[in-house]
């Protein structure tokens, strides 16, 4: 797991870097656990835009992942260490005992050959799915449920952690890698461990092309559009708004609560991110 810089052959790759995949063992996924994924463009039902700035790609296959970790006491041997187009993170395909074979998000460090199992009383190694109660402070955990029996939700991108905080009267603390603290019951499910290819946030880019290649389609800027389009736009010669920055239909886009109030997890909330 490393960064591979390219030759600067190109105006685009001269600061370009890109994964070395030195971890992947395989380039074909297990074709049972993937699902066509049909691409929207941003747009709804209706066919309008919805989303902005989607649009294009690389076709891809959508892998099946499994987030709940519910096979309890079946052992599962790590098969291969794959890469997902659809995620920031590696996954990695787990044959169990029974004969299932399922993805999971790969944890750092683990290769291939490695057991795991989920379970009330399992050992505290990577990879392993406990519930919060189970897993003494102190440790790093990942894929966590917000609600048990949901599956994780929290912290799932490529070289995320969470810290176990403490246990007190049902509740876990956890310390998020945005910075929050926040309390969720302990019998939700978290996998031990830091998420691998924690070096996906050092890859630069480069060219505009490649965020094309990612379905990401330009964004330009309000300042440069005619008063009709923007609240931004219009003014003879360069002018940098003349207000707080807004979006196309006048909401306030930098510094304003967009949460809503009657949210129920605020309570779980001990300290925001900011």
């Amino acid at each position: 797991m490393g960064i591979r810089n390219l030759k600067p052959v190109t105006p685009g790759s001269r600061f370009a870097s890109r994964s070395d995949f030195a971890d992947l063992t395989t380039h074909k996924p297990e074709k049972k656990l993937t699902v066509a994924l049909r691409k929207k463009g941003g747009r709804n039902n209706t066919g309008r835009i919805t989303v902005r700035h989607r649009g294009g790609g690389h076709k891809r296959r959508y892998r099946i992942i499994d987030y709940k970790r519910n096979k309890f006491g079946v052992n599962g041997k790590v098969a291969t260490i794959e890469y997902d187009p659809n995620r920031s993170a590696y996954i990695s395909l787990i044959h169990y005992e029974d004969g299932e074979k399922r993805y999971i998000l790969s944890p750092l460090g683990i290769k291939v050959g490695d057991s795991i199992v989920s379970g009330e009383k399992v050992p505290l190694k990577t990879g392993n799915a406990l519930k919060l109660i189970n897993i003494p402070t102190g440790l790093s955990v990942h894929n966590i449920e917000l609600n048990p029996g949901r599956g994780g939700q929290l912290v799932r991108s490529a070289g995320g952690y969470a810290q176990i905080m403490a246990h007190d009267d049902g509740l876990t603390t956890l310390k998020l890698p945005s910075g929050e603290i926040r309390m969720v019951s302990d019998q939700c499910m978290a996998t031990i461990g830091q998420i691998g290819n924690k070096t996906y946030e050092q890859v630069v880019s480069g060219k505009a092309g490649r965020s094309r290649w990612l379905g990401r389609r330009p964004s330009v800027r309000g300042v440069v559009m005619n008063p009709v389009d923007h609240p931004h736009g219009g003014g003879e010669g360069k002018t940098s708004g003349g207000r707080h920055p807004v979006t196309p239909w006048g909401k306030p886009t930098k510094g304003y609560k967009t949460r809503k109030k009657n949210k129920k997890s605020n309570s779980m909330i001990i300290k925001r991110r900011k």
